[in-house]
């Protein structure tokens, strides 16, 4: 299907920002096609603007053009406006509109607009890759582009010119705030690009959550673990080290890629940890999707069901190296056949300047445990699970939390299980986890006058039929 295609029950809206200079003269678009097949063409600009007032003033006008009593699509090639109205903007208010590093937010009045006119309506947001043959995509850059040129050729830059598909001109107030300080950018906010916005908000909003609470405070939809489509539900959890340098911490990691060399090119989209502390679950989880900035074949989707549009809008590994980094240094890595993922993890860290992490980290390979434990046997995760009986978590695809998940019981059932098992604490040693010997219960056996007699009567006829046993007995 198309995707200029109309869709039941939809509006769906292609947007775009455009600016020449960045401050400089701007312009916006938005391409809207209605349920009936319609559709509609918007564009305008302002003379000293920047490209993400513009991407969001795109958006603006497709929710403001479009019918509330219907689903809206809006598809953008802008990760700050998709990321920021579905993710950043609910720690915005949660700060009284104030960013991580505690300045305002820039453009607040259009994203106080742009959430306004999200409320009581059903929008669904999504982002595609700019300037990549995308139809609905290049239909709003033109747009955008025309919009600025407008205004750069007009004298009158107040009033926006809206167009529909027949070429009906329809004049539409828009009006900016002269009094409104944010509309110059006067401290260059909109000078951050994208990318260190989403390192911002993941620093402050997600490397906090480190249980599920503040996600909840959030009121996001809840992710519904489809990774074979664009999900924009999912949120990271990169939490944070809160039991860095505490004794015997162990984390049980796995990793997704998008094939099986690194020398190759090929990255990592997933990592999953679970922690261990002391050989037990501390609930602390780290989840990631990442995007890899490149395609993969179809042969290795079907093993991990993760579709290159799932990981469209996801952050890149710059954007959560840091936190991701601060997590594992100075823990025990155990991971099945490590090799594997050590080496994408090394090569990742490395792309990003976090060269020693090797040195910071050791890792221990369940995989060569296994084998020196079962050999000559099938040591595949699948098949320690059903060698242990452990891990009987559906394991459809292989998820990279859901195996790390696995692999702890796995591991945990090689080396002995849980330590305390059965016994009270009080049995234990001091350190490393020991059971206590138990030569000094010896003197609590009680000596049986009645086992010591049924003994010798068996003994006494044992001679009466083997005399040559009595003989050796005496």
């Amino acid at each position: 299907m198309s995707v200029l295609t109309a869709k039941p029950n939809t509006t769906v809206a292609f947007t775009d920002g455009a600016c020449k200079g960045n401050p400089g003269v701007g312009g916006w678009g938005a391409y809207l096609i209605f349920a009936d097949g319609q559709t509609q063409s918007l564009f305008g600009g302002e003379p000293q603007t920047t490209n993400n007032r513009m991407e969001l003033m795109g958006a603006i006008q497709a929710l403001q053009n479009s019918p509330t009593n219907m689903r809206l699509e809006i598809w953008t090639d802008s990760s700050y406006v998709k990321d920021g109205i579905t993710s950043w903007i609910h720690g915005w208010k949660q700060k009284g509109w104030m960013t991580a590093s505690k300045k305002p937010v820039a453009n607040q009045a259009l994203w106080q607009q742009l959430d306004a006119l999200c409320q009581s309506r059903q929008v669904d947001w999504h982002w595609v890759k700019g300037h990549a043959g995308h139809a609905g995509n290049e239909k709003a850059d033109e747009l955008a582009n025309q919009g600025a040129a407008q205004v750069a050729n007009s004298s009158t830059n107040n009033t926006p010119q809206q167009h529909s598909q027949n070429s009906n001109s329809i004049n539409n107030n828009y009006h900016v705030d002269e009094q409104d300080w944010l509309t110059n950018d006067i401290l260059g906010f909109d000078a951050l690009d994208a990318e260190d916005l989403a390192a911002e908000i993941i620093d402050d909003t997600i490397t906090d959550a480190k249980d599920d609470s503040l996600l909840e405070q959030k009121e996001l939809p809840e992710f519904d673990g489809d990774t074979s489509r664009a999900n924009p539900n999912f949120r990271p959890r990169l939490p944070k080290p809160i039991h860095h340098g505490e004794a015997d911490r162990q984390l049980i990691m796995d990793t997704e890629t998008t094939g099986l060399d690194p020398n190759k090119g090929h990255r990592i989209i997933e990592v999953g940890i679970v922690e261990l502390i002391g050989r037990k679950f501390t609930g602390e989880k780290l989840h990631v999707y990442i995007n890899p900035e490149r395609g993969m074949d179809e042969e290795v989707i079907r093993i991990h069901g993760i579709s290159e549009a799932f990981l469209a809008d996801k952050p890149t590994f710059a954007q959560v190296a840091q936190p991701l980094y601060d997590f594992m240094a100075g823990a025990e890595i155990i991971a099945h056949n490590a090799p594997f993922d050590m080496g994408f993890l090394s090569m990742e860290f490395d792309k990003v300047g976090l060269k020693d992490f090797v040195q910071q980290v050791h890792v221990t390979d369940s995989l060569t445990m296994a084998k020196q434990q079962y050999p000559g046997q099938k040591n595949t995760l699948d098949a320690l699970v059903r060698r242990l009986n452990v891990g009987k978590q559906d394991r459809t695809f292989h998820g990279a939390l859901l195996d790390a998940e696995i692999l702890a019981e796995v591991y945990l059932a090689m080396t002995g299980g849980q330590v305390s098992l059965a016994i009270d604490e009080v049995n234990m040693s001091d350190t490393g986890g020991a059971h206590k010997p138990f030569a000094h219960l010896a003197n609590q056996l009680i000596h049986s006058i009645t086992d010591d007699e049924a003994h010798q009567n068996w003994l006494n006829k044992l001679s009466e039929n083997y005399p040559e046993l009595a003989s050796k007995w005496s």
